[in-house]
């Protein structure tokens, strides 16, 4: 439009012409000996006389006459609606473009009344004053449609078939359990390659937010209010329907307005809760909400430059640092062990969505969020090192002043290792946030058969730091042994514990190759020289008082072999009594134990009975060697139990 000269001038300015051009072909026919000078000194003699030259006040009034009508007739496509209560876009699409195609000619009489720059002519003042006013009214209406158009065709999607898994559950330490089984960490087992909690990552996902109809409309009515300069009002209406949208939006994730106060007061379970649901609004979000705003802006607003990019930074950016503000909280709480799982979900998907939010806030409008993200991603793997370095400790400083009853497995074993195994299912961001922490207490990973699982798991600094974690849990274990007075529970509950970490590498491949199998084996063969030990203190004493039966049968009286047998008694009555109450919770484990009790205990009760029952008498043996057999069977189930009273034979 502004490559074209305005009407009115055009016509004032064509009497100048006609007069001029008759001047110079007169001034030709008369010329026998012209030259390129003389005719640009005489063209320039035109432009002076065309400078000073009056327009007719009769030419100027028939123009202003036909401009009159022309804007007349815009006049009453444009008021007809300012009666009507129906919407322009709710009728004929005829209707529509010829309100569209009023409103942009009103426009260009505004641009011809207001070309001349010094206004003489009364009429052409009050058309241009008239054009203006019908201008404003044609801008009022269609910011009204556009809000109407905006709010009326607004789509909704739904978010569920984006889903967001988390492979770590919480792993809360509480001495109070006896039991927390591997429910929690069998959910680590899960992990594909790379140890990603973020479910599916494929390129984003773009939906529409308004009617596909109705772009082309935004569209139009876009470039008839930026043509008018009525930018600013199309900007501002757009972007608060739209900022409205997404807010409304994040209400049906259930995203609630928090502050950064509000996340410090949460207790752990709101927290965790809370940080499930920001993750998973995030993809949501990010991926598909605002790559779908984005495109709905540069459709609208692409041919106006850096307007589209701004108006998208003013519709998303409230909502964007409620997002970073919560993110900044959780870095801001203290560095809890249960919480780290929770954050590597936020640094997981923050580190994927990256490249998106560095897209999508490309220009210099969203630079500020941009640097934020990448500001709280770097605040995230700071806090994640940090609470990584706290379980850490709180596995190498937990002092138990009791002995866990019955030697069990103790609840530090069993947060330790299954914290440990859920670590393997991070171990894409935790070997990039390890990569130069300092392993303590290192233990080198031994025989794995396998060169390249040795290369590419036992030497990456998960591994280093699992075998570490691994090392102090065991000296701390050992310290805790040291809590039981009877050095038979001392045995009972290290080999408890210790085939516990055992099952805990060998049921999971990830932990496997980080250990070693060589590893494993000098680890069953600790427990089982535990279960050695544990032989050695219970039944040394008891088994002394049945040896040499067969040799000095001759040379004793009945009365001392009698005795030994009750004694022998006796003493398997206060195992059996004490050690009921001990507790072997692996089914295998406690098996073996007693047929190793019994291979060791019944084997030389039998020899002794065999070679002096006859000396002993019938009715001085107590029980037979089926009965202890049977009893045997009854150690380390948990229940403190008596001998009943054998029947009289």
């Amino acid at each position: 439009m502004g490559d074209c000269e305005p009407d009115l001038v055009n016509h004032e300015l064509e009497h100048h012409i006609v007069a001029a051009a008759q001047h110079l072909m007169m001034a030709l026919r008369a010329s026998t000996n012209l030259n390129i000078d003389s005719v640009r000194g005489f063209l320039s003699n035109v432009e002076a006389h065309l400078s000073t030259k009056p327009v007719p006040s009769e030419s100027r009034g028939w123009l202003l006459k036909e401009i009159e009508e022309q804007l007349r007739q815009h006049e009453i496509v444009v008021m007809s609606w300012e009666t009507n209560q129906s919407r322009i876009w709710g009728s004929s699409s005829e209707e529509a473009s010829e309100y569209l195609k009023a409103a942009v000619e009103v426009q260009k009489l505004v641009g011809t009344l207001g070309s001349v720059s010094r206004i003489r002519n009364v009429k052409q003042k009050e058309l241009l004053l008239r054009a203006q006013g019908i201008l404003e009214i044609a801008m009022s209406r269609l910011a009204e449609e556009l809000r109407h158009i905006l709010v009326q065709y607004k789509e909704y999607y739904e978010p569920e078939y984006m889903t967001f898994r988390s492979f770590g559950e919480d792993v809360v330490y509480d001495e109070s359990f006896v039991s927390i089984e591997d429910e929690v960490a069998e959910s680590a087992s899960r992990a594909e390659d790379g140890g990603t909690g973020t479910g599916n990552t494929s390129a984003e996902c773009l939906v529409s937010l308004i009617h596909p109809d109705m772009v082309p409309v935004l569209k139009s009515i876009a470039s008839v209010m930026f043509s008018s300069k009525y930018d600013q009002e199309f900007c501002h209406a757009y972007v608060s329907i739209r900022r409205e949208a997404l807010h409304e939006y994040l209400i049906k994730l259930k995203i609630e307005q928090l502050t950064i106060e509000d996340t410090l007061r949460m207790g752990w379970d709101r927290m965790s809760s809370e940080i499930k649901k920001w993750a998973w609004a995030m993809r949501i979000i990010i991926r598909v909400y605002l790559a779908s705003e984005k495109r709905l802006c540069d459709e609208v607003l692409g041919e106006f430059g850096s307007v589209s990019s701004i108006t998208f930074v003013d519709i998303t950016k409230a909502s964007m640092l409620l997002f970073l503000n919560f993110g900044e909280a959780i870095t801001m709480s203290p560095h809890q062990p249960e919480k780290l799982f929770r954050v590597l979900d936020m640094y997981e998907v923050l580190a994927e969505l990256l490249n998106y939010i560095d897209a999508l806030y490309s220009g210099y409008a969203g630079a500020s969020i941009r640097i934020e993200f990448h500001a709280l991603l770097a605040s995230l793997g700071d806090y994640a090192r940090a609470t990584f370095a706290e379980f850490r400790n709180r596995v190498a400083l937990d002092r138990s002043q009791k002995p866990f009853g019955g030697g069990g497995i103790h609840p530090l074993t069993k947060y330790a290792m299954n914290y440990i195994k859920v670590l393997s299912a991070y171990r894409g961001p935790l070997n990039l946030l390890l990569r130069d922490q300092e392993v303590k207490h290192q233990e080198p990973c031994l025989g794995i058969g396998n060169e390249e699982g040795r290369s590419s798991s036992s030497s990456c600094p998960l591994a280093a730091h699992a075998r570490s974690l691994v090392s102090v849990l065991e000296s701390n274990l050992v310290d805790k042994s040291k809590l039981f007075k009877d050095s038979s529970l001392q045995h009972v509950f290290l080999m408890n514990n210790i085939h516990y970490v055992v099952q805990k590498m060998m049921k999971d491949s990830d932990l496997r190759l980080y250990f070693g199998d060589e590893w494993i084996r000098r680890h069953i063969g600790k427990y089982q020289q535990h279960v050695t030990s544990y032989l050695r203190a219970t039944w040394s004493s008891a088994l002394s008082l049945l040896k040499d039966g067969r040799n000095q049968a001759l040379s004793l009286c009945k009365p001392t072999l009698r005795e030994r047998c009750k004694a022998f008694c006796l003493a398997f009555e206060e195992v059996y009594k004490c050690q009921t109450g001990w507790i072997i919770r692996d089914p295998q484990l406690r098996w073996d134990v007693q047929i190793a009790t019994s291979q060791r205990v019944i084997h030389a009760y039998q020899t002794f009975l065999g070679v002096n029952s006859g000396s002993i008498g019938e009715k001085h043996i107590k029980y037979t060697a089926d009965d202890m057999e049977n009893y045997i069977l009854d150690l380390f189930q948990g229940s403190t139990k008596s001998l009943p009273h054998p029947s009289k034979k």
